[in-house]
This record gives C-alpha cells, structure tokens and sequence, in this order.
C-alpha cells in the first residue's frame, strides 16, 4: 500500500498527488512513468512521473479526471493508500547539453516539466511554450518561467497569453532565427502530430513523449504498440520518447480514440455508483 503525501487542486478536474514511494523516488529520470492501481479490484494505469523528492521519499504526479479510475483517485484524501504504484518504467528521456525548445500541451505540461528542468541542469540553452484551450486550464507557469530562458504561454482562443497554438509560437521563433538543436513536446496527439509536421521542413530533431493505451507496462501485452519508422514499438519498453518525423500519426490518432465512448461510459457509470452510496 502507498500514502498519499499530499492532494492538491490545481483546476477543478487537475490534480496533483504526492505518494510515499521511496524506492521508486531514488530510481526515477525525467520522462519515466509509474503504474498504479487504486485498490485490488481496480485497473491499471499508467501516468507519468511529474517530480521526486529524494528527502521525503515522494513521487509526484499530475492526474486528469477523465475515467472511472481517475474519479476514484480524486476522492481519497492525504493521509489514503492506494494499492499500487510500480515504477519506474520505459526509458528516461536522453539528456544532452544543447540549445532545445520544450514544449507542452495541457496536462502534458505535467511531463515536459521535469525533462525542461533536465536539460536546464545540464546546461543546456531552454526555450519553453505551453499551450491551453483557455485560461482556466492553464497549470505550471511559474515552474516552467523558473526553468527555461524563454516562454511563451499560448491558449486556442486568447484568453490567456497568446492567442494560437504552440506550432504557431514555435515556427515564429524558428523564423526569428532560432537554431534549435532539438525540439522536445508531449501533449495530445494532435498537438504532437502538428509539433512534428511543423519542425520537419527546418530538418529539427524532434521527440516525442508517446503515451499510448497501455496495461501492464512491460511489453507483453502489446496494447501500447506505435508505429515507428514501418517498425512496431512498444511505448512502455521501447519509449515512451520517439521520434517524431518516424511516428505513423494517422494510426497514433486513430488509436488514441479506440475507447473514449467506454471510458466516458465507466466515468458516468462510477459517479452515479457514488451517488448512491453518498445518498
């Protein structure tokens, strides 16, 4: 069983939890994953490592509340236990000293945070956007202003920064003469696929943090499978970072939609279970 150190709100359906797992805190790199479990009879899912703390033995990650699962999790308190929490797993983003622009999508924010901060310890020369639908959405300013030479904070309809997508503000400092040596994004798929197709006439090294439909983390199962370059990956032991220009997007997308319909489905069929037992 893991505690949970610490819940907080960052937006009525984001949150961020902090779980005792020392063990997992003294193995974890930026863009590693854990997998958890609410209690026995529950599914697995895979989120990404947000933060560690070495001194307290915590993990930190940033939960959206879209499935059954994640419903489950936003009710326990500080002071709860959830069964599992397995990890680290895939591998640590690759780490050089460079000039590269991090850029992150709404909850992917959670992800591309710890690799900016990786890249900035290893001296490298950051620039940062991060992109939201509005204003109300927008989570980690502060952290990524503290950790990068350069930000820009975009949202789609121009309530917050600026008006436009991330692939608008990262060709506008590609134009201005920025000469980037890697370009690193993780965020919906949509915003990757887009990331990815604008970088690839400039001939920018592009990653991408992939996370597919995944079970149990350890390739054999074979649900997180991507289409790499006419090879098939598995995200959980092959990635989750890959190269962007060689992702098979259309079937990343496609993919990607297989079971919103169930999803939503056990959402509504969880909170209505709630209400019940509240009632």
């Amino acid at each position: 069983m893991y505690r949970i150190m610490k819940k907080a709100e960052l937006r009525p359906t984001l949150m961020l939890l902090e779980i005792e797992a020392p063990r997992v805190a003294r193995k974890a790199r930026p863009g590693q994953f854990i997998i958890l479990r609410v209690d026995k009879g529950g599914e697995r899912i895979p989120i990404t490592i947000h933060d560690v703390n070495h001194v307290t033995g915590g993990v930190s990650i940033i939960v959206q509340v879209v499935g059954s699962t994640t419903y489950k999790l936003n009710r326990l308190r500080e002071g709860d236990f959830i069964q599992d929490f397995v990890g680290p797993l895939g591998r640590a983003t690759d780490i050089t000293q460079e000039k590269v622009c991090v850029i992150g999508g709404g909850v992917g924010c959670a992800i591309a945070y710890p690799v900016l901060k990786a890249f900035r310890a290893a001296w490298s020369e950051v620039h940062a956007i991060i992109g939201f639908r509005s204003a109300d959405l927008v989570i980690l300013e502060d952290e990524f202003r503290a950790s990068s030479e350069l930000l820009r904070v975009c949202t789609d309809d121009g309530s917050y920064g600026e008006k436009g997508f991330v692939t608008d503000a990262l060709v506008d400092l590609i134009e201005a003469g920025n000469h980037y040596d890697e370009v690193f994004a993780v965020g919906p798929v949509g915003m990757q696929r887009g990331v990815s197709r604008a970088t690839e006439p400039y001939g920018i090294k592009t990653t991408v943090s992939m996370a597919p439909l995944m079970i149990d983390g350890t390739g054999m199962c074979g649900c997180c499978r991507v289409s790499i370059g006419g090879e098939m990956k598995y995200a959980c032991v092959d990635g989750p970072d890959f190269d962007a220009h060689k992702v098979d997007w259309d079937l990343a997308v496609q993919r990607s939609r297989s079971f919103y319909e169930f999803e939503r489905h056990k959402y509504e069929e969880t909170c209505n279970l709630f209400k019940k037992e509240v009632q």
